[in-house]
């Protein structure tokens, strides 16, 4: 049976001809064999974009080998810093950082724990203590991290907390505070975000009871990449559910709930795959 290891390959570059010539030939002629490809080009940047999966066993040599010679490649198409290459024999390192409604956490921990999501949860962190009994049921250690007067000092003990796992996704999952913009910046592209609402529409706190005033017929929900703007970064996924107007502000937060939890699964298994790649403040999703 082949070796199921796969070299995950992500990458964007002004779009011009040549472009998948150039790469297939470089795998080609190291023996990769690819298994996976798709492409798209944005009309309106000119930018382009290509998720290639390879078979591992099919090159003679490692994947920092072969980030090592894609390097060159990449300056050649005009992408020093916009590629990157995964290992899928590394284990993903997700840490969740919630409050007070499990919701997202259980659903989490439950696709975890029967192997639908095949990540390490090194830590679950909360500024609430509420959900440390069914964490430490699933075997996952649980951080209680008050958040108080000193909100710094707070975040600076979440910070010392998550970094120590050096995770792949740091999960907003119904975290219910604003990260400070020096984590934004540090987590960037790594912090993913559930909010209970169809982005940009209701943006910020208590987005059912807007959606109730504003007499909507459809409510959501939105996973994005975590940045400095609220509620404004760049979106991996979005989900509704249809309401009407026998529905109480309680029927939304509901049925939004169901939706939140298989938009974040959803957005965090594409982030972990390597199928989001981000350009400005808009996402292709492979």
């Amino acid at each position: 049976m082949p070796d199921e290891r796969q070299y995950v390959i992500t990458f964007g570059c002004p779009d011009r001809t040549g472009i998948v010539a150039r790469i297939a030939s470089f795998l080609a002629e190291a023996g990769g064999w690819i298994v996976e490809a798709a492409y798209h080009t944005d009309p309106d940047t000119g930018w382009f974009f290509t998720r290639q999966v390879v078979r591992a066993d099919s090159l003679p040599f490692d994947a920092e080998e072969l980030r090592a010679r894609f390097a060159g490649v990449a300056r050649s198409l005009g992408a020093d810093t916009d590629w990157r290459i995964d290992d899928t024999g590394e284990r993903r390192r997700v840490v969740l950082l919630v409050s007070k409604e499990g919701h997202c956490l259980y659903d989490l921990l439950g696709r975890v724990a029967s192997g639908e999501l095949d990540v390490d949860v090194p830590a679950v962190i909360g500024n609430h203590d509420v959900l440390a009994d069914i964490t430490r049921a699933h075997g996952i250690p649980f951080h209680h991290v008050p958040f108080g007067a000193d909100k710094a000092a707070a975040f600076a003990e979440v910070a010392k907390l998550v970094d120590e796992h050096d995770p792949h996704a740091v999960v907003l999952a119904r975290f219910m505070q604003i990260l400070p913009p020096e984590l934004c910046r540090a987590w960037a592209g790594r912090a993913i975000n559930i909010h209970h609402s169809f982005l940009p529409s209701f943006i910020g706190a208590r987005p059912y009871h807007q959606a109730y005033a504003r007499g909507v017929k459809l409510v959501g929900a939105t996973c994005h990449y975590v940045t400095a703007d609220l509620d404004a970064g760049p979106i991996i996924e979005q989900d509704v559910i249809r309401v009407d107007h026998g529905d109480t502000v309680a029927d939304m937060v509901r049925k939004g709930r169901d939706i939140e939890k298989v938009t974040l699964a959803r957005g965090l298994r594409w982030h972990l795959e390597g199928r989001v790649l981000v350009h400005g403040n808009r996402t292709v999703v492979f």
